[in-house]
């Protein structure tokens, strides 16, 4: 399955270099206010389902564009054709495909593939995370006040930037430094690779995140949500590092957010 999973990516990264920078403005289209689509989204996640189920006919499939495809198999794979759709309509070299798998509920593979650097991130339950044919870890950083953070800004979410900001300037003030990418998958496979020490969004959906939360997991780091519980990939709530700084985000954040637990 890994192994279609990387022909997957490697035919949506192809599909993506090709376009890139070659899009017209009046070929873009506006989902919502701040979210953009064009038709090399489309065509990267069909190029992805169509060399899937040339394999694996009967599995159920979770995508960003297409929604849900149905199945009683216990596999589903879960799909980002193009995560950082604004970065690449924009020119900026910073996007990926993302792929992941369930099995029985459980994510267990992922596949975030960046085509601009030739990047192929890979993992596989109990076999570890991969970047091409080095195997990651995640940072050993001792917490915030060593550490180099990644985040997303809510722009979907924007009934949330009061607490945002809270829980962003105690971040910042304790931390090295906060970057920000402008795709979620990226950001996830970089903590994976140790060149980020920890991550914090919310407004993510599934298939934003679920291949990244493989990779952390195999590389010896931690995800969650917020309050270092499991709903993640459906609450919309993320923060994930290695065992010390996770342990720090989740103070500041759960503080922060304490009265959205239940709720988004």
């Amino acid at each position: 399955m890994i192994a279609i999973a990387k022909q997957a990516a490697l035919a949506a990264g192809e599909i993506l270099l090709q376009h890139f920078g070659n899009i017209p403005d009046e070929m873009i289209r506006r989902k919502s206010q701040n979210d953009f689509l064009s038709f090399v989204d489309e065509e990267s996640e069909r190029a992805i389902i169509e060399t899937i189920r040339s394999r694996y006919p009967r599995h159920s499939f979770l995508a960003e564009e297409g929604g849900s495809i149905e199945s009683e198999s216990p596999y589903r794979w879960i799909i980002d054709p193009l995560d950082g759709t604004k970065n690449y309509l924009s020119g900026i070299p910073v996007f990926a495909v993302s792929i992941a798998m369930e099995y029985e509920g459980k994510l267990v593979l992922g596949i975030i593939y960046d085509p601009v650097h030739n990047e192929m991130f890979r993992a596989e339950q109990g076999k570890g995370a991969w970047l091409n044919n080095v195997r990651l870890q995640v940072s050993a950083k001792s917490g915030l006040q060593e550490s180099l953070i990644a985040t997303g800004f809510p722009f979907k979410a924007k009934q949330f930037l009061p607490q945002y900001l809270k829980s962003f300037e105690e971040i910042f003030t304790r931390c090295i430094g906060i970057r920000r990418a402008g795709a979620a998958a990226i950001d996830l496979a970089w903590l994976a690779a140790g060149r980020f020490d920890g991550f914090w969004e919310l407004g993510l959906q599934p298939w934003d995140v679920a291949a990244g939360a493989v990779l952390i997991r195999e590389a010896g780091g931690k995800i969650s949500d917020f309050w270092d519980g499991e709903g993640f990939l459906f609450n919309h709530y993320l923060v994930a590092g290695n065992s010390a700084v996770h342990e720090e985000l989740t103070d500041v954040l759960g503080k922060h957010f304490k009265a959205f637990q239940n709720v988004y």
